[in-house]
């Protein structure tokens, strides 16, 4: 018998056919397989950008539930367009969760990618499951939005039970502070 088992959750059923969901990305072809993969889980109401430059004309007209933003674009990449985002004091475009799409999985881009206040992390090649189970994150367990002096964004922390038995191979356990083994402090964010 294995020492270390780990245990299957099936993800909760969503609806999210009422959600609006901007999709940002320079390539064409994944705006096009994001955008395939959100009218399978039956959401239509997606529009899509090129950049963050171009996401943020969009939203001067529509206010998306759930953003998808790759990383490396330019003339506003994903971790910029992020952080102006989240410094929109009072608008409630600070809030919006942010799912990041890049295929720079080491964990010095994940904590970039963190410290911006990307609510979750999406490694490329992407696949509809795990595009699901991150909307399944900003929805059903969403993180704490934190204010301080050296951060505004998601809790960096999972809190719950529910982080503590996570089930998906994505958990960094080796990060500390994505570990939920043990519940942490919210004064500890602000350390780097």
């Amino acid at each position: 018998m294995a020492r270390h088992q780990v245990v299957k959750m099936s993800p909760p059923a969503l609806d999210i056919s009422a959600l609006k969901i901007l999709v940002v990305d320079d390539n064409k072809f994944m705006r096009l397989t994001v955008v395939s993969i959100l009218r399978s889980f039956h959401c239509y109401d997606v529009r899509t950008a090129t950049d963050g430059a171009d996401a943020f004309k969009i939203m001067q007209n529509y206010l998306p539930d759930i953003i998808i933003t790759g990383w490396r674009m330019l003339p506003l990449d994903g971790i910029e367009f992020t952080r102006i985002l989240r410094a929109k004091t009072g608008e409630p475009e600070e809030m919006i969760p942010v799912i990041m799409m890049s295929a720079y999985s080491e964990d010095i881009y994940v904590k970039q990618a963190r410290d911006a206040g990307v609510n979750e992390f999406l490694v490329k090649p992407l696949s509809a499951t795990n595009l699901y189970l991150r909307l399944v994150e900003v929805i059903i367990h969403p993180r704490p939005f934190v204010r301080s002096k050296n951060f505004k964004g998601p809790c960096r922390h999972r809190h719950n039970d529910y982080a503590r038995n996570y089930p998906w191979d994505a958990r960094r356990s080796d990060d500390k502070l994505f570990d939920a083994g043990v519940p942490q402090d919210h004064d500890d964010q602000t350390k780097d």
